[in-house]
């Protein structure tokens, strides 16, 4: 058989074998090795898979041996003209369910039954098994390998080479996503490792207003709240609010007052009336208090760093027409980000009625010290 199907015959010479045959050298093909390989590969090919064969040592042709070992060393061996799916499964590489799976979604026909109703499969159907298998190992998806087979002139068929050139192409292309993808999901590992895994959850752009801080004077609580900062207003409104954090840390008395406050924000809770006297007096403290670090900022000179991000993130991250006004700029948020509206709808914050008055009080306080007023 020299690469086309049918029936063919393979005559096997038949000799005993003797005992210095067994001890023949293995570089080379006995002569009987030689015809069977002839007969079946074609005689061209010979010449490629005899190094395989002979490596493995002469071949035992005697005539009752060859009865008990394969029927492809009969005198005489018709090949079948079809198999069944278990056959060609195991043929293939694959199992019968795959098989069935790929008559399902039309990646191959369904050939016809036998006597007993099974399927039977032919010459054609294992070429484009074959090819399906090969492709599959590729990574391309099984919906690619069906459009490969039916694009181009009905006379291609599975040989249509703009049909798989292109499926091909496109194939490139995801696994060329998926490697960048990787390497940046490998980045983002890296950066937590370095940076320590929650510090590595925000992005390099709010790390590096962080980077000169003393070790350990950023809280869990700091982190948190940087993080859902940069989902909400994303990595500039996080870096922003990084300047809080760095005063801060510079400043322990000021980390003392703002301890105190958030405590007694807290105990603000369901059992305390909005109008209850603690709420205005809390909010009070709470304006006295970002009045105060608000300054410190300014003396320090941190607000200047602050404009500073803004024109170095203007630089690379240029507004776009779809900006609002009010908006840090669709360009400053993550792609799959929501609206500042939208988030604020969709963050759960434990507040009682109590502590979201004091909250607007506190606010108040702020608008009526604005230039503005």
């Amino acid at each position: 058989m020299t690469g086309s199907p049918g029936a063919f015959s393979v005559r096997v010479p038949v000799r005993a074998v003797h005992d210095d045959d067994q001890d023949a050298g293995r570089g080379e093909l006995s002569g009987e090795q030689r015809s069977v390989l002839e007969a079946f590969f074609g005689i061209g090919a010979v010449d490629g898979v005899a190094p395989s064969v002979a490596a493995c040592g002469p071949v035992d042709l005697r005539a009752d041996v060859l009865e008990e070992r394969s029927p492809l060393m009969h005198s005489s061996f018709m090949p079948p003209r079809q198999v069944k799916i278990g056959d060609a499964a195991a043929f293939v590489g694959t199992t019968p369910r795959a098989i069935r799976h790929y008559h399902e979604i039309g990646l191959l026909p369904e050939p016809e039954r036998g006597g007993d109703d099974r399927r039977r499969y032919g010459y054609e159907d294992m070429i484009r098994l074959l090819w399906i298998r090969k492709m599959a190992d590729a990574g391309i998806a099984l919906d690619d390998i069906r459009d490969a087979f039916t694009t181009g002139t009905a006379a291609a068929g599975a040989d249509s080479e703009e049909g798989i050139g292109g499926t091909l192409e496109r194939l490139e292309e995801t696994l060329a996503e998926q490697e960048a993808e990787l390497r940046r999901q490998r980045t983002a590992v890296q950066r937590m490792r370095t940076e320590g895994s929650r510090m590595g959850l925000l992005s390099d752009f709010v790390t590096g207003r962080l980077k000169n801080l003393p070790e350990g004077s950023l809280r869990q609580a700091d982190l948190d709240s940087l993080l859902v900062t940069e989902r909400v207003f994303g990595p500039l409104g996080a870096a922003t609010q990084a300047t809080r954090f760095v005063a801060l840390a510079a400043h322990p008395a000021l980390r003392e007052d703002s301890d105190r406050i958030d405590d007694a924000e807290e105990a603000l809770d369901d059992s305390v009336a909005v109008d209850d006297p603690r709420v205005a007096q809390v909010a009070v403290e709470r304006h006295a208090f970002e009045s105060a670090l608000q300054a410190v900022i300014e003396e320090s000179g941190l607000d200047e760093d602050d404009d500073a991000l803004f024109d170095a993130w203007d630089a690379v991250h240029p507004a776009t027409a779809d900006d609002g006004e009010d908006d840090l700029g669709s360009g400053r948020r993550a792609a799959d980000s929501m609206s500042v509206f939208e988030a604020t709808g969709k963050m759960p914050y434990d507040f009682s009625p109590a502590r979201l008055r004091c909250v607007e009080l506190a606010q108040e306080l702020s608008a009526q010290d604005s230039p503005a007023t």
